[in-house]
């Protein structure tokens, strides 16, 4: 019986064909009260000229991981960095891509508005797009999908945590995060549950300042350094 060495040594990738693997991001933000996700307009074949997700196929010289080509592909396309980022799905199949067979691992996250540009010559756009007017925009391979599962995602995770923090500034008030977690569920929330969540969390400290909010004053907030997010046993809604 030959050691594992010895069949690694003469072992020959090449006699099992290999899918297109690639990695694509959704990246949603808060901006003039909608909700925004950044898609690329692709300036090369397959499929030039239609809008899609920042992404793209894996240096396995430069990325240690998928989620090193997210951020790698999302920097070159789109000059976006985030801070946070989590891995959604895979999607695969002979037909999502006309060049051949091919999946790509999907990542989300939510931040705050920052202006985009291309950085690369593959991108000729780079934009923060409504997720209600993407009906008329013609998307390229399966991103309609990737995004809609990675909006469903964003909103199941919005009623289990405080993850709407992440699309505001680095200060904030408890209104701004009740407006924007309202924005992303796209209904009311009771704010008394939302406020006995903040506290419990653990995850916010006073800036010691406050802004006027007609006549009366709120409390500014920020995120302590380096947390992480608490997750809830209850489902907000119901809270």
């Amino acid at each position: 019986m030959i050691s594992e060495a010895e069949y690694l040594d003469s072992y020959d990738a090449s006699r099992f064909p290999s899918p297109l693997v690639t990695v694509d991001s959704v990246l949603f933000t808060l901006h003039e009260k909608a909700l925004r996700v950044l898609l690329v307009k692709r300036a090369s074949h397959p499929q030039r000229g239609r809008w899609g997700l920042p992404g793209g196929f894996i240096d396995m010289e430069q990325d240690d991981s998928t989620r090193a080509t997210a951020l790698r592909k999302l920097t070159e396309k789109t000059g976006v960095s985030p801070s946070w980022l989590e891995q959604l799905d895979t999607f695969s199949g002979a037909k999502r891509d006309p060049r051949g067979w091919s999946l790509t691992i999907a990542w989300y996250a939510l931040i705050s508005w920052v202006a985009c540009a291309p950085h690369i010559a593959s991108v000729s756009d780079a934009k923060w797009m409504p997720v209600t007017g993407l009906d008329d925009i013609d998307l390229a391979f399966d991103h309609r999908e990737i995004i809609q599962t990675a909006l469903q995602r964003l909103r199941q995770k919005t009623m289990y945590s405080l993850l709407p923090v992440y699309c505001l500034p680095d200060t904030f008030t408890q209104t701004q995060l009740q407006e924007a977690t309202e924005i992303i569920l796209g209904q009311p929330i009771q704010r008394k549950s939302l406020i006995r969540r903040f506290e419990a969390s653990g995850m916010f400290e006073e800036t010691g300042e406050s802004v006027a909010t007609g006549a009366r004053k709120a409390r500014v907030w920020r995120r302590k350094p380096d947390v992480d997010i608490h997750l809830f046993s209850r489902n907000l809604l119901t809270d």
